[in-house]
């Protein structure tokens, strides 16, 4: 194994979308509606994917319409907080293998994650920023950008993802893969790995 690749967001940084909008919305369960109705997962991906943010905002109206053009600049309220534990095994890893990043992440409020964890322009060999690229997780294309941009073969990476979709992407291009739920179960896989 020469490189581990790491996802970022509920991997590195903590990720909480309720936060752009619960100063709006009062509670919890008024955002969970609201998200649920505006399909928030599928708006946020077509940011992921490259889009503009009000680029994606024609099928709105009305205070919807209002809340989603106003996350890009309350974005920095869903980033606040590191996960425990994850940068602390990067960096122990960063001693003995090239470590890379592949983030389904809008080209737009990629520099609002830079300014509130500064490392993230710092620690990884190579980024990938689905929304500067056009190219999202799962699809190989993204996974085949990183190896060519970073020199690798897919066999030589462990690539880290919360998500399960994401997980079995990189598998089925050639990758090792770890479902990350938080750094301690990390920890054992990659000990169990020999790569701790």
């Amino acid at each position: 194994m020469k490189a581990i690749v790491f996802d970022i967001g509920n991997v590195l940084v903590k990720w909480d979308p309720h936060l752009a909008f619960l100063d709006a919305l009062g509670s919890r369960a008024a955002v969970d509606e609201f998200l649920t109705r505006v399909d928030f997962q599928s708006w946020n991906y077509e940011n992921d994917r490259g889009r503009s943010i009000m680029g994606t905002l024609d099928a709105f109206e009305g205070p919807d319409r209002d809340l989603l053009a106003a996350y890009k600049d309350r974005f920095h309220l869903t980033i606040a907080e590191a996960v425990p534990g994850s940068w602390e095994l990067l960096d122990r890893l960063a001693q003995r293998y090239q470590v890379h990043a592949i983030t389904n992440w809008s080209a737009e409020t990629w520099p609002t994650g830079v300014a509130a964890h500064p490392r993230l322009a710092e620690v990884f060999g190579v980024t990938i920023v689905s929304g500067a690229e056009g190219l999202v997780k799962p699809d190989a294309a993204i996974f085949a950008l990183l190896c060519e941009r970073a020199g690798l073969a897919p066999g030589e990476c462990l690539f880290v993802d919360d998500s399960e979709k994401n997980v079995a992407g990189a598998r089925a291009f050639g990758m090792e893969a770890h479902h990350f739920t938080d750094a301690a179960t990390l920890e054992r896989d990659l000990t169990a790995r020999g790569l701790l």
